[in-house]
């Protein structure tokens, strides 16, 4: 019994066997605006934060992070229609749990990370259906800068004033144990398909 072959697969092969690779579908524009989205907020609160440990050190940057991040992200959504958010495996911010397919995600970041792939470099778009709905989701790794490990790094090397205040603000923190280059997390948007 012969099996159909796929002319592209086919192809594809043939162009694997010369050393060629098969020209890759074009982006959809979304993708690109996704991106664009997503990498505006990080650099913003790193601003805000790297004024704020100038001002009064590392644990005075904590609460700030905690009132502004979440202002950006809600500023980020107004502006260009996304739901913005960011989230963790380790989470610090009870509102920071990722859903299923950011967790996915999220699995196969720290994977590929391992696998030496850069951080800054991790990212995925897909569209999905969601109760019955496509949506467009785009998801960015957050590698940790050296800034983040006077909040996020390993325990024993906080200084006691962030610690007491990690503990006053997040009881249930596991948001800790990071090295610079590490993935803290991801920025990540969602909307219906327009």
């Amino acid at each position: 019994m012969t099996r159909p072959v796929c002319w592209a697969a086919t192809v594809a092969a043939s162009l694997a066997l010369l050393g060629c690779t098969a020209p890759t579908p074009a982006e959809p524009p979304w993708v690109a605006q996704a991106r664009g989205v997503a990498a505006a907020v990080p650099p913003k609160l790193l601003n805000v934060l790297r004024d704020e440990i100038d001002r009064g050190g590392p644990e005075g940057a904590i609460e700030v992070c905690r009132e502004q991040a979440p202002k950006m992200a809600k500023a980020a959504s107004e502006q260009s229609g996304w739901s913005v958010r960011r989230v963790s495996l380790r989470n610090r911010n009870p509102k920071a749990v990722p859903d299923a397919w950011e967790r996915a995600a999220l699995e196969s970041f720290d994977r590929r990370a391992a696998a030496r792939e850069p951080a800054t470099q991790l990212e995925l778009a897909d569209t999905v259906q969601e109760n019955g709905q496509r949506v467009q989701r785009y998801i960015r790794a957050l590698p940790v800068a050296e800034l983040c490990v006077s909040c996020h790094g390993q325990p024993q090397d906080l200084k006691p004033a962030v610690s007491a205040k990690l503990k006053a603000l997040y009881p249930d923190d596991h948001g800790v144990g990071y090295r610079v280059g590490d993935i803290r997390g991801a920025i990540t948007l969602r909307r219906p398909v327009p």
